[in-house]
């Protein structure tokens, strides 16, 4: 099994952890400390070693921050993780505070702090949110002090080990593009610009620029680095030399230097008078400390690789579209399974998640599952980044709605998909919160757009069924995803917040409206869906994209209400369900009895 079904987190961790945070900070001479949830390279999932968020507190979510001073500490996370935190937190230790992007600093700026030193670690926080802490807490009265050294790795006895994975070339028929032609588009852009080189701080982009993959993240295939892109093309890519094969000094070729990961600091004091290109969302405030000494013109501006790695070229499409089909045949033996083979009562999540896994392990090419399956039964399903472990496993029973969301790494592409059926006999209710959710899938799915637009401007497409009855979700629509990277990718993403960036043909995002009510029941539907070319419509005044569903499943049929959908979404669903039955059931050839069922779950409404 991929994925471990151990307790994580908890309130003991932080009753037994907060005691010798505060001693290392007593003898560091600050009075608080800030704790984001981000590591050195901005990871949402990171290695256990960095892991810092959960030492300190018990929180295991991918999101959230801390603020721990010496007579109060406060957890704070966004409205994704408030349930879970309540579980998870010793609220007699912890006050628990819900903020909004882009961090709780209005909260800290309200706090009265007259006085105080707060620390901080510059390499874990980006510039941007390291000022925005110093500002708020310069309105508190405090003042902020960056450390040389985190005070949780100084009081973690017995911290694991940073991984040291082998890295692995990327097949050009996957990546589509060499990392030579990459990394000249880049260099192009760069000179244009006017900057000599690029400090390229994220493990996404230093994958898609070289061409290479790693495991140092568990269902990410990231390798942890840093590289440095000069304007003539030529590279210096800074990793653990444990990591590197004579394959892949062969498959970078001479352009590029390896130079180990501890001499990072040497080689961005050597971009000394030049004019470099840093990300201030991405690169931590400490990268630009560094170049500042070494007396560099910084320029500020987005990672130049983003949003070239979320365009995905024909390879990355082509290959995103054959991963889909590939994980269809676990999915639809799982589906099968859920409706003609669990016994309630007796069948639990764990068993769920295990019944999954191996189904996609059956596929023989399965490299990793995409994240932690989120298999949440009853009240589970009401927390939307639910993992179930021992200590929360829930049995099946009749009357109430299963929610699994879940997904694959294949070499081809990376999966993500959620459905939700009823087990045993669903309620009316269920069943009309279900279709208004199915509504706003459908509505996302079959929407127009043209240039210009972001996935701001459509999210209250998904959410208006909803809304209409007065209901909402607190998550995102959509979020971006990667070619054989994370399955959460940007820049792009759908959502109520502002996100600055177009959405363009080639990218991959995702369709995920839900609804949840606590203590009862989840509800959410995803299909994955890339944005396609421009077309002509008749009589159109411009140009306009769309989006083309990639993910092949049936949905839940006894929890549909028809006559609660238009004509128009009617005839959606169906098509849509044509063309998983006329995909995934030729597939099916070895498993005859879910081809029948395929046959029954996919017939036209």
């Amino acid at each position: 099994m991929r994925q471990t079904f151990d307790v994580r987190g908890g309130p003991e961790i932080g009753r037994t952890h907060l005691p010798l945070l505060r001693e290392t900070m007593k003898a560091r001479g600050v009075d608080g400390f800030y704790l984001p949830h981000e590591d050195e390279y901005q990871n949402e999932y990171q290695p256990e070693a960095n892991q810092r968020l959960t030492w300190a507190t018990g929180f295991t979510g991918s999101a959230g921050a801390a603020f721990i001073l010496s007579d109060q500490a406060i957890v704070y996370v966004d409205g994704r993780y408030s349930i879970q935190v309540l579980e998870q937190v010793d609220q007699q230790l912890f006050d628990i505070q819900k903020f909004d992007p882009p961090g709780p600093f209005d909260l800290i700026a309200d706090m009265d702090l007259e006085g105080k030193v707060i620390g901080y670690d510059p390499r874990v926080m980006t510039p941007h949110t390291a000022k925005a802490l110093r500002l708020a807490l310069q309105k508190a009265g405090a003042v902020a002090k960056a450390l040389p050294k985190n005070p949780i790795d100084q009081s973690w006895k017995g911290r694991p080990r940073q991984p040291m994975t082998q890295l692995v070339p990327q097949d050009l028929k996957y990546a589509g593009t060499s990392s030579p032609e990459k990394r000249e588009a880049i260099a192009a852009k760069l000179r244009k610009e006017g900057a000599d080189a690029a400090v390229i701080t994220a493990p996404p982009s230093i994958a898609w620029l070289f061409n290479i993959r790693g495991s140092d993240v568990r269902c990410s295939p990231l390798p942890l680095g840093r590289a440095i892109l000069h304007a003539d093309g030529s590279a210096e890519l800074f990793v653990a030399p444990k990591k590197v094969t004579d394959e892949i000094r062969e498959h970078l070729g001479n352009q590029v230097s390896i130079r180990d990961i501890n001499e990072l600091n040497k080689g961005l004091a050597d971009l000394k008078e030049k004019t470099v290109w840093a990300d201030p969302a991405t690169a931590s405030e400490w990268v630009f400390s560094t170049l500042k000494r070494s007396k560099a013109t910084i320029m500020e501006a987005a990672d130049p690789i983003a949003l070239p790695k979320s365009t995905k070229n024909s390879a990355e499409i082509a290959g995103a579209a054959r991963a889909h089909e590939i994980d269809a045949v676990p999915i639809a033996r799982f589906l099968h399974w859920l409706e003609t083979g669990i016994e309630p009562g007796k069948t639990t999540e764990i068993d769920a998640v295990r019944k999954l896994e191996g189904f996609r392990n059956d596929t023989g090419v399965l490299k990793d599952i995409s994240f932690e399956t989120i298999s949440a039964f009853g009240s589970n399903g009401a927390m939307a980044h639910y993992r179930v472990s021992k200590a929360s496993n829930a049995t099946f029973t009749e009357g109430n709605l299963f929610l699994v969301d879940s997904g694959g790494q294949y070499f081809e592409g990376t999966t993500d998909i959620t459905r939700t059926v009823a087990i045993g006999e669903p309620t009316a209710e269920m069943i009309k919160h279900y279709t208004l959710v199915l509504k706003g899938h459908v509505a996302m799915s079959m929407i127009r757009f043209p240039e210009g637009t972001t996935g701001t401007h459509l999210d209250a497409i998904a959410r208006q069924p909803l809304w209409m009855a007065g209901l909402d979700y607190d998550h995102g629509t959509g979020h971006g995803v990667g070619a054989y990277l994370g399955v959460h990718e940007g820049p792009q993403r759908i959502a109520k917040g502002w996100n600055a960036t177009p959405l363009a043909p080639g990218m991959i995002v995702s369709n995920e409206p839900g609804y949840y009510i606590e203590g009862q029941y989840g509800i959410r539907i995803e299909n994955l869906q890339y944005v396609t070319d421009f077309e002509e419509l008749p009589n159109s005044f411009r140009p306009v994209m769309g989006f083309e569903p990639i993910t092949l499943a049936p949905y839940a049929r006894n929890l549909i209400d028809t006559s609660l959908l238009t004509p128009e979404e009617l005839s959606w669903v169906n098509d849509y369900l044509k063309k998983v039955a006329d995909t995934v059931i030729p597939m099916l050839s070895d498993y005859p009895d879910v081809a029948d069922w395929m046959k029954t779950a996919c017939a036209p409404f």
